[in-house]
């Protein structure tokens, strides 16, 4: 019974394990730098409040519309008085009887009596019955007012401006991610370099060993060769711990959890281009760079909010009509009546303290701190693409000479293998041929990345992305 309950726990086991395996290929992910890049803009929170602020822009353009549109108002009110309301007035009875007795009097009906007269006085009395309702559908349309038509045109530089910082906003992204996706394929690159270090160590020192049990080589060397593998081997140690560390940097900046494995389909690749002049690449900025082209829309915005505050000195013209249903009684028996109007109506402010005055100064303000912007961020970007040209021309020139070094390096190796195999040679020669090596290798890839970059920064200066990227999530 022990036994078959071992046999059943083994099999439980293997199963979880087997389970747990492929509980983590769902969490593994093969990338791309296209996909990489439309995963980042799918999850970039900025992009998504840039989108946000696009779609309440255009609720905006779709509110201004609203105010050139009619107006229709229904109002209704039932009122009771608990106590009426009372207003002095003469006294209606001592009017009703003074003006009888004076007929009598006049018409010699009975005699002259002016005792019979009531004094005159003010006396408190109601008009009010105790209860009323009314009803009024009104309805209004402007035909004129200036407010409306430059809200309109106010609200599309405010769309087009919110647009603008969207695109900019993907741009950013797909420029950080390009950079720490080429970050996490140099990782990858530096380890298999330093790996073939140490692989190349390792074969050295089996050689070496070899070369010790034939007595053809002194213990020291075979020291040395041992003590080469083990200096190199930490080295692969934080390759492998940089690796994973840059990954996981990737996966926060691109919005992936971090419990997911990634990997990524690509390689760093030196591809010449043929530059254009700094002149040419300036134009191309200066036209194109979405923060640039941000600044001069707000310029826009500026110059539509001055116009909107000019606005105020027009007159506003609208036209209206309304009709009413009413009733008033001291009961619910009410006696119910109606009445209608039309009319036209015209407003103009003729003073409020000059504030428009001064509001239109504030804009103009504005407007003359975002020119100086402006032209500050041009400066700005000039500098920049000459500093970005001046370092890929160095870097493209830096490259050639790298490659060239890692054949002479290699070759160096080579040779240096050869000579201690011939006895002509000794260790270190070996040792050195090898670190060469790997520093030639290193310093190519480096160089490739810092080439890769540096155009990645030069498109995103010149306003340079793939329209595909502008699509995803819309």
């Amino acid at each position: 019974m022990s036994k078959s309950i071992k046999k059943i726990a083994k099999v439980a086991i293997f199963i979880v394990f087997a389970f747990c395996l492929s509980f983590s290929d769902v969490f593994s992910r093969t990338l791309t730098l296209d996909s990489a890049i439309s995963v980042a803009i799918s999850s970039n929170r900025d992009i998504k409040i840039a989108k946000l602020e696009i779609d309440r822009a255009n609720q905006a353009i779709l509110e201004s519309y609203g105010y050139a549109y009619p107006s229709l108002d229904f109002t209704g009110s039932f009122t009771h008085f608990l106590k009426k309301p009372q207003t002095p007035f003469p006294d209606f009875n001592a009017m009703l009887n003074n003006s009888v007795y004076k007929v009598l009097f006049d018409e010699n009906i009975i005699p002259t009596d002016e005792g019979k007269y009531l004094s005159m006085q003010m006396k408190l009395q109601s008009f009010a019955l105790a209860n009323s309702y009314s009803t009024t559908l009104q309805i209004s349309q402007i035909l004129f007012n200036y407010s409306v038509l430059k809200g309109i045109s106010s609200s599309a530089i405010y769309r087009n401006l919110a647009e603008e910082q969207w695109k900019g906003k993907i741009a950013a992204t797909s420029l950080n991610t390009q950079k720490a996706f080429y970050g996490v394929l140099l990782s990858q690159e530096v380890l298999k370099i330093t790996q073939e270090s140490l692989q190349n160590a390792t074969d050295n020192l089996r050689n070496v060993q070899a070369l010790r049990a034939q007595g053809m080589v002194s213990e020291f060397d075979a020291l040395r060769a041992e003590v080469q593998v083990e200096n190199i081997r930490p080295l692969v140690l934080q390759m492998e711990s940089n690796l994973e560390s840059m990954k996981n940097n990737f996966k926060l900046l691109i919005g992936m959890p971090q419990n997911e494995d990634i990997t990524l389909e690509g390689e760093i690749q030196y591809n010449p281009s043929d530059l254009k002049s700094d002149q040419e690449y300036i134009d191309i900025a200066l036209k194109n760079n979405f923060d640039l082209n941000t600044l001069k829309i707000k310029r826009e915005f500026d110059n539509a909010m001055i116009d909107l505050e000019r606005a105020n000195y027009y007159p506003t013209v609208a036209a209206f009509g309304n009709y009413s249903f009413m009733g008033t009684a001291d009961d619910l028996q009410f006696q119910n009546y109606q009445q209608s109007v039309v009319g036209l109506s015209l407003s103009i402010n003729l003073f409020n303290g000059m504030r428009k005055g001064r509001r239109v100064e504030q804009g103009v303000i504005n407007v003359m701190k975002t020119d100086e912007s402006i032209n500050q961020f041009k400066d700005y970007i000039a500098a920049q693409v000459k500093s970005k040209l001046t370092e890929i021309k160095k870097i493209q020139s830096n490259i050639d000479a790298q490659n060239r070094n890692i054949e002479l390096a290699q070759k160096a190796y080579n040779i240096s293998e050869v000579r201690y195999k011939e006895g002509t040679g000794n260790q270190l020669e070996v040792e050195n041929a090898d670190l060469a090596l790997r520093q030639a290798r290193t310093n190519y890839m480096q160089s490739v990345y810092q080439f890769i970059t540096l155009i990645r920064d030069l498109d995103n200066l010149t306003g340079t992305i793939d329209p595909k990227y502008l699509n995803i999530n819309e």
